[in-house]
């Protein structure tokens, strides 16, 4: 009996994973993607224990991910009417022992990451199609075909939208709609990791006056950063700015920020710019053969990183799912879909609603402008990391998720 085919829009961070997944489960993935190779656009990004909770069910794939271990998270002000090192703290070093072996926060290159996810895909025998973009969607009563840009079109049983905030399979569900512009933007880049940090691997925050700066390392070299501001809408092209921007940038009063700051910002050979979007909650992220996934469904700023995590989450809970109602991976009924479908937005919904406009909250409380808003927040930074208990139970409660270590339904 021939294996039940499931289509995949988008080879971003979830459809390779997902397809690696559903493979397992013996449907047959065939991942599709609008460019025409692995992307090499992108920064960073930090892989949290309930993202890696769900990677590290794919045997021997952690290990081969390039990384660092972020051990240390430190908070400093630039401001200069109350300038320091606010707080810091070896956390993140006791996850650990907190949240189970093997969990950390792990600093990636995001292009990097991606070509690992894309081997690691193929080698388990998943088909990626690249150069095809999704412009629309049939469904009839056990299928569903797709329309590519190129004319060409394809079926499957079912489809799931890993497309990103920009995702076709979505308007081709609910229509067009505008992404929120949340009023930020961020400028960074890439450059070698100052002295100072060299034995010291963690996730630095920088507050300023209307500007906030953060960094961490992606390997033994290379520290990724960017500085987020209050400014004019700017598209998210992921593109580097002009030569003439860049250098404007690099002279600009960020280079003579402290700790560390300023010397990244110097020294980065390319700075790209883009502004920082979000969408407003579905109600619904299915219609009849067809769901979404990540950041098709729950596009989020970055302020606290967990976009990838959360995409790995409904990864898990999907694939759950699916094992859970239709065990055998035969061909699923529309309504044993819907079903599933049904279920896995229940679970999801209200973690990633309740993450995405935490993370909003979280850069406007970054981005205050003027001295007295900004001291309260220094104050209120110090005053949060004074005790390391309530650091320890905020890690408990956010990285138990989307399963209980060794605990895994899947």
């Amino acid at each position: 009996m021939s294996k039940t085919k499931v289509i995949i829009a988008g080879c971003g961070i979830a459809g390779p994973v997902l397809a690696i997944f559903l493979k397992g489960k013996g449907y047959e993935p065939v991942v599709y993607e609008r460019l025409e190779k692995p992307t090499e656009q992108g920064l960073s990004m930090c892989l949290q224990p309930n993202g890696l909770r769900v990677l590290s069910l794919i045997p021997g794939f952690c290990a081969k991910i390039v990384g660092l271990q972020l051990k240390n998270l430190f908070f400093c002000s630039s401001l200069s009417e109350d300038e320091g090192l606010l707080a810091e703290t070896d956390a993140p070093s006791m996850l650990p022992e907190l949240v189970g072996p093997g969990m950390c926060v792990l600093g990636v290159h995001r292009a990097t990451f991606c070509r690992t996810l894309v081997e690691e895909a193929e080698s388990h025998g998943v088909q990626i199609v690249w150069g095809h973009q999704v412009v629309g969607l049939t469904q009839s009563e056990d299928s569903v075909e797709l329309a590519f840009a190129n004319g060409k079109t394809d079926t499957a049983s079912f489809v799931v939208g890993c497309d990103g905030l920009h995702s076709n399979t979505r308007i081709s569900l609910f229509g067009e709609e505008k992404a929120d512009f949340t009023g930020l933007t961020q400028t960074g880049g890439s450059s070698p990791t100052p002295k100072a940090y060299l034995n010291r691997p963690g996730v630095t925050n920088i507050y300023g006056n209307g500007a906030h700066m953060v960094f961490y390392q992606v390997n033994e070299k290379q520290t990724s950063w960017a500085v987020t501001l209050q400014e004019p809408e700017a598209k998210e092209t992921w593109r580097a700015m002009d030569e003439e921007r860049q250098r404007e940038f690099r002279e600009s009063r960020f280079n003579k920020w402290g700790f560390g700051g300023g010397e990244l910002v110097s020294n980065a050979k390319t700075i790209v710019k883009y502004g920082l979007y979000d969408r407003p909650e579905l109600k619904t992220w299915h219609k009849d053969r067809v769901v979404l996934l990540g950041d098709a469904a729950h596009p989020t700023s970055p302020h606290l990183g967990q976009g990838a995590n959360q995409a790995f989450e409904d990864i898990y809970h999907l694939v759950r799912l699916l094992a859970k109602h239709n065990p055998s991976g035969e061909a699923p009924s529309t309504s044993l879909l819907s079903t599933i479908f049904t279920e896995f937005e229940q679970r999801r919904i209200p973690r990633t609603s309740a993450l995405v406009k935490g993370a909003r909250q979280q850069g406007e409380n970054r981005v205050l402008h003027g001295v007295p808003a900004c001291k309260k927040r220094n104050d209120a930074i110090r005053e949060m990391y004074m005790d390391g208990s309530t650091l320890a139970d905020s890690y408990k409660q956010a990285y138990s998720e989307p399963f209980e270590q060794g605990k895994s339904e899947i």
